[in-house]
């Protein structure tokens, strides 16, 4: 009798992708040679990206301009309507795109189809809109009325990172899109094709030419869209220190930008923490996609005596499955780099409770980038790791003696992205929601992302720009208000206004 095969981590495709640019409707190459992009997964070969030459990026951004014209003028519930056809287009192929998304990004695939679903719910509000956000009129004085309008801005652009390639452009894409805008999404050059389905799905939903577009290629591209004169709005997620340098050069440029960077998120567990949610909450929050995500918690800020809850999250942590329970990491160098941050932290005196450098690579899948779920405990309060973004899945243990010294030691952060707090007690958790610095608070939730309509973003240098990406927040970012004043007949009587 055979031994049955373990199933498959992701479906591979049957033929080598290729990643082009969608301009004006049609998708074209370069002029030249392909790059090679491998999976994290095993290091074989993907596909190759077509990078767009300047000549592309001109074409394209002059082919939005010229559909949002048009786009422009059409009624917000028949945008809404090609919207929700590109939703179910979405629902139909959420399995395709949360293989894509897993093969090129090292996550999971269950992790790609909650990302795509997230999506869909920014969609959703995206479609709202049309009966929510209808504008208004007041008569402010005798025979004056004042109103606002909601008009797009133009052709808006967003810059997006490898770890989400699905739903970081479903942050930005429905809003605009919704709001009469034209669009252009220039990728990660590291996952560029969830984007070309995107935009196949885009497409197909019966968009009008030009109104969405994709870029694929690195920093170039992203400079000379965010210097382009008839790029009007600019929408960034990646580190901090490209946040702040497309902020700054769109901003140069007269642009609106809102650019997330970012993050070193702090978990607060004190002694009376829930041990099931805390375990569950810390142990996802770190290990979640790797640990590639600006909402993992990636600093456990241990708040007197919680050795068994320290023991415990250790114990789950050490018993999670490469390859099942968490995914890869992006690529070498973001390996290499993970291992010499522990490196550095164990030759500093920090204690190395769990160690994910020595954990065994998926069966079949040894040419990946695997590194397991790490721990590392007494780390100093200034010690990188507890102050620097390491984007992988290690958790630092920094002690405190009470809560004021974890929420200084929270407040002193650079970033301001995400906190959360593991307590049973109303008056902690109320406490740390009013003295915590980052724009997004956990009660026992170790990822504190908000759900629509409420917006996703950060404070400090997790964030340049003013708003939010999503909700309400992004409805700001991609529209401006067009305030009119109206007045038919004389007054008898007059006020200051008349």
């Amino acid at each position: 009798m055979k031994t049955p095969q373990p199933k498959a981590l992701v479906d591979w495709p049957k033929q080598k992708l290729s990643a082009a640019n969608l301009v004006d409707g049609e998708w074209t190459g370069s002029s030249g040679p392909g790059r090679a992009i491998a999976s994290p997964y095993n290091g074989e070969l993907l596909g190759e990206i077509y990078c767009a030459a300047p000549s592309h990026v001109e074409a394209c951004v002059v082919a939005a301009d010229r559909a949002f014209q048009e786009w422009r003028g059409v009624p917000i519930k028949e945008r809404t309507a090609a919207l929700l056809r590109f939703r179910s287009l979405l629902e139909r192929d959420i399995e395709g795109l949360a293989q894509s998304a897993a093969r090129e990004s090292g996550k999971l695939v269950s992790e790609g189809r909650a990302e795509i679903l997230k999506g869909i719910e920014v969609l959703d509000f995206a479609a709202s809109l049309q009966n929510s956000d209808v504008g208004g009129a007041i008569e402010v004085s005798r025979g004056v009325t004042c109103e606002y309008r909601r008009e797009p801005i133009g052709v808006t652009v967003g810059i997006t990172p490898f770890n989400f390639p699905a739903m970081v452009p479903m942050w930005m894409v429905p809003i605009s899109l919704a709001l009469g805008n034209a669009f252009i999404l220039k990728p990660s050059e590291k996952v560029p094709f969830t984007a070309v389905l995107l935009g196949n799905l885009i497409v197909e939903a019966g968009f009008p030419k030009g109104v969405f577009s994709v870029l694929q290629g690195g920093r170039e591209i992203a400079e000379a869209l965010a210097s382009h004169p008839l790029v009007k709005a600019v929408g960034f997620v990646g580190s901090s220190l490209a946040a702040k340098s497309v902020y700054g050069a769109a901003s140069a440029h007269g642009k609106r930008a809102l650019c997330l960077g970012g993050a070193k998120n702090h978990l607060v567990v004190v002694p009376d923490a829930d041990p099931t949610l805390t375990v569950d909450g810390v142990v996802g929050s770190f290990t979640g996609c790797a640990g590639q995500r600006c909402m993992a918690g990636s600093v456990l800020v241990a708040v007197g005596s919680v050795e068994g809850l320290i023991r415990d999250i250790v114990g789950a942590a050490g018993r999670i499955e490469l390859g099942r329970e968490m995914g890869a990491i992006i690529d070498s160098a973001a390996r290499d780099r993970l291992v010499q941050a522990i490196g550095r932290a164990e030759a500093g005196g920090c204690e190395i409770l769990l160690d994910g450098r020595t954990a065994r690579a998926p069966a079949g899948h040894e040419g990946g980038q695997w590194l397991g779920p790490t721990i590392i405990d007494n780390v100093p309060v200034g010690g990188e790791a507890a102050c620097v973004e390491l984007f992988g899945p290690v958790l630092s243990v920094v002690r405190v003696r009470d809560l004021d010294e974890a929420l200084t030691l929270e407040r002193r952060s650079a970033y301001g992205n995400a906190l959360s707090i593991f307590t049973s007690s109303g008056a902690v958790a109320r406490r740390v929601a009013d003295c915590a610095s980052a724009g997004m608070i956990g009660v026992n939730i170790g990822v504190p992302v908000p759900r629509e309509p409420f917006s996703f973003g950060g404070t400090k240098d997790s964030k340049f720009g003013i708003g939010d990406i999503t909700g309400w927040g992004g409805v700001e970012l991609w529209s401006a208000r067009k305030k009119i004043t109206t007045k038919w007949a004389p007054q008898r009587d007059k006020n200051w206004m008349s």
